[in-house]
């Protein structure tokens, strides 16, 4: 049991908080705001045609596309959540960017599945400008994509960095050896 929760006790700790923070949003529209309605603050209703808080569902993947596939995107959400939990001890620990993807990716999923499991639909309701309609587990698993992307680029910049400067050194050396 300890040799688990030394595993995963980031990547629950991240999702848990992602998980908790989509649920009650959620809520607090569902509770709020009837179904495509639309709320936002009289002080702020300049910003209305550019972001509001409307009260809205999906039964499809995130920002609505693929409609009517909520038993497919039940069964993916499963498999992915698997698969994340599954090769989440393989990475070093010092990835820190994979680790953080892989820990907001599961959080959205873990989120938008509570929502297909107890309601039938995923409670959207972010909405900025003509972009689709989209939720706090959405948007973790965007940012935890461009998080992986950006991590990608910094490790393969690194790398490229140790192996620009090996090859340097060893140019160097080869100039002192025949030098002499």
């Amino acid at each position: 049991m300890n040799n688990l929760v030394r595993k995963y006790w980031q990547i629950i700790v991240i999702a848990a908080v992602i998980v908790a923070l989509d649920q009650w949003t959620k809520n607090l529209v569902r509770a709020n705001i009837p179904l495509g309605g639309r709320w936002l603050p009289e002080s702020l209703e300049w910003l209305s045609p550019y972001a509001r808080i409307v009260h809205w569902y999906n039964t499809g993947a995130a920002f609505g596309l693929f409609k009517e596939g909520s038993m497919v995107f039940t069964v993916l959400a499963f498999i992915v959540i698997g698969l994340i939990l599954y090769y989440y001890p393989q990475v070093e620990k010092a990835d820190w960017s994979l680790r953080l993807a892989m820990s907001m990716q599961l959080g959205g999923a873990v989120g938008n599945l509570a929502d297909r499991l107890m309601i039938g639909h995923v409670t959207d309701f972010i909405s900025v400008g003509t972009f689709p309609v989209f939720n706090v587990a959405d948007a973790s698993i965007s940012v935890g994509a461009a998080v992986l992307l950006i991590g990608v680029w910094i490790m393969e910049r690194g790398e490229k960095k140790t192996k620009e400067s090996a090859e340097e050194n060893a140019n160097t050396t080869i100039n002192e050896v025949t030098s002499e």
